[in-house]
């Protein structure tokens, strides 16, 4: 499913027309025109980002972030405030009270798709692996896919700190599925995937899948 971010402002125009460049690049966007209806949208819909005026209706911007940081669910959820304030004294508001990013407007539309993008990728991440840390600190049972490859303790194994997801991605990676796939199984975007293979390529000092998997073979990472 699309990652969903909601828009708070109070001004139609900008509402519609970040929605509609949002959409264009493949996200769910719903929209609120004041901070109070924003809170109600936040508890219903639990999106993966938030993009809101700070100057707005029965809620600012200030008081709607202060609110949602002190909902456990919402303390990592991206914000990014896009306002008409731009003194220091404001951007520092904002950070203290908890938002990402500051965009003046008047913005540029793929500065804004830029930080959306990688706002949402570092989330994942992080999520990702506090999911995959917490199923290993309660001993879940994991499906095949899943299932931990054990690395030889040898010199070249110990050398590569293989992250406990890094090791997911490689024993997929091994079956030919694509990015999107392992993805799909792992609940990451294709990008992020992307940055895992970037990663193992880098610590194994391979060139490309072939290789990689070749060197995984070859010292006895993966089973032939």
């Amino acid at each position: 499913m699309p990652l969903l971010i909601l828009i708070a402002d109070d001004d139609p125009g900008i509402r519609l027309a970040v929605k509609d460049f949002l959409e264009l690049d493949g996200y769910s966007v719903i929209t609120a025109q004041n901070g109070q209806e924003a809170l109600s949208l936040l508890e219903t819909y639990r999106p993966h980002l938030l993009i809101s005026d700070i100057k707005m209706p029965q809620k600012d911007g200030y008081t709607l972030v202060r609110h949602l940081r002190q909902w456990p669910e919402f303390r990592l959820l991206p914000v990014i405030f896009l306002t008409e304030r731009d003194t220091t004294e404001e951007r520092i508001q904002g950070y203290e009270v908890g938002c990402d990013v500051y965009l003046p407007k008047p913005f540029d539309m793929e500065e804004l798709k830029a930080v959306v993008r990688n706002l949402l990728e570092r989330t994942q991440i992080i999520q990702s692996e506090w999911r995959f840390s917490n199923q290993e600190s309660f001993k879940q049972p994991k499906p095949p896919h899943f299932q931990e490859i054990e690395i030889p303790t040898s010199s070249v194994s110990n050398s590569l700190h293989f992250t406990p997801r890094e090791v997911q991605v490689l024993n997929l990676l091994t079956t030919g599925l694509s990015n999107g796939d392992i993805g799909q199984k792992l609940h990451l975007s294709p990008r992020t995937v992307e940055k895992y293979v970037s990663s193992l390529l880098r610590k194994t000092e391979t060139n490309n899948r072939a290789e990689l998997v070749r060197f995984a073979l070859d010292h006895g990472l993966i089973d032939s």
